[in-house]
């Protein structure tokens, strides 16, 4: 089986004898080579046919090299091009560059020579050809990226007037109903309303739930130089202000400086701390801590309870969207949080995971662009 040609190259010089020994000596090495000592009939044959290299003479009476390869480029973009010449300058080469030229060759030539030029100058073109198509593919990607959010734009669109105006109108008139109506309304007819009701606004924070979720997908990530003691100071205050009288012990370590967007970062605390107030509220000393983990070259932040915990062997389905790992009368909630959590840390180039038990706590670990080179406080 004949192995395909190195390259094709298409060789031009007026000096018949000397372009035929080269296509002869080319071809002996692995090329295809077709020879031309006109200038004129050599863009024919490539307005014709296929050729990967120009291999052309400098000095020639019908057409110079460097306007010859001008012409030839016309015809083929991505034709690689050497000069040979006999005269060879710093102006000769910085002309044969201008023109697209990836080499120039000094006659007589030399075997050990001409073979890496040319090997040379059939991989630049190769790269260039790989880096436009690649460079294509992106800009499609762009495309399609673009039409996609347009479309998700447009979804959420749908989802919040189209779609929650029918379950607010249900709850509306079932609360209407069960106002105005109440005395003549069974025991068991009022707790079948109630169950509509209930129903409709679990839906309505359900489709909440993904409108978020579809949100911090979008929004773009304002990177700067964020304190985390403030984000986490805020986020507890608020949550402690929710919990009323209920007394809950936080360890809450100092936090060094990332880099990151503070308005997500924000959230994710808010959503992980949430979490640990509300799965520790079965127990009776509940206990939450926030502090760093010390890890060569990234920051490791964590946030761990003592409270209801979880199956490791369900760990797979935590961050996806709607998952849930306890049911909604243990705990309330639509399975969106840890989901908001993870694609915005991913979107700050980190990672989030959970280390767990049933009744004996999680720790929810991510990692986030550091500031800051001193030791981190390590976790007990």
């Amino acid at each position: 089986m004949t192995s395909p040609p190195l390259g094709r190259l298409l060789i031009v010089d007026d000096e018949k004898a000397q372009m035929k020994a080269l296509c002869h000596t080319l071809e002996t090495e692995g090329y295809s080579t077709t020879g031309y000592s006109s200038a004129s009939e050599a863009l024919a044959a490539l307005r014709a046919g296929a050729f990967e290299l120009l291999l052309t003479d400098l000095m020639m009476p019908e057409m110079d090299g460097i306007s010859l390869l001008n012409a030839a480029r016309q015809v083929d973009a991505d034709l690689a091009g050497i000069v040979m010449t006999g005269h060879g300058t710093i102006d000769t080469a910085v002309k044969a560059m201008q023109v697209g030229a990836l080499d120039y060759i000094l006659k007589p030539f030399r075997l050990n020579v001409i073979l890496p030029v040319i090997a040379r100058a059939l991989d630049v073109r190769r790269l260039r050809i790989e880096n436009a198509a690649l460079q294509e593919r992106e800009r499609q990607y762009i495309y399609e990226l673009e039409a996609a959010n347009k479309d998700l734009e447009s979804f959420s669109y749908s989802v919040s007037h189209d779609l929650r105006a029918p379950l607010r109108a249900i709850t509306g008139f079932c609360d209407i109903f069960l106002t105005e109506f109440t005395a003549s309304i069974s025991e068991e007819g009022a707790r079948l309303l109630g169950h509509v009701v209930d129903g409709a606004r679990r839906m309505d924070r359900l489709i909440e739930g993904l409108l978020a979720f579809c949100r911090f997908s979008r929004q773009p990530v304002a990177k700067r130089a964020v304190a985390l003691d403030g984000i986490v100071q805020r986020v507890v205050a608020d949550l402690r202000m929710r919990e009323g009288e209920r007394t809950v012990e936080l360890r809450i370590d100092k936090l060094p400086e990332c880099q990151g967007d503070a308005l997500l970062l924000e959230q994710v605390f808010a959503n992980l701390l949430s979490n640990a107030f509300k799965f520790t509220r079965g127990c009776a000393a509940p206990v939450i801590e926030v502090g760093t983990v010390g890890q060569a070259g990234e920051l490791v932040v964590f946030v761990r309870d003592n409270g209801a915990g979880f199956d490791m062997k369900y760990a797979n389905k935590l961050f996806g969207v709607f998952q849930r790992l306890h049911s909604a009368e243990e705990f309330e909630g639509t399975g969106v949080g840890l989901s908001i959590v993870q694609r915005i840390i991913q979107r700050h180039g980190g990672r989030i995971w959970a280390e767990s038990a049933p009744d004996r706590g999680a720790t929810f670990f991510f990692t986030l662009p550091s500031l800051s080179s001193r030791p981190a406080t390590s976790a007990s």
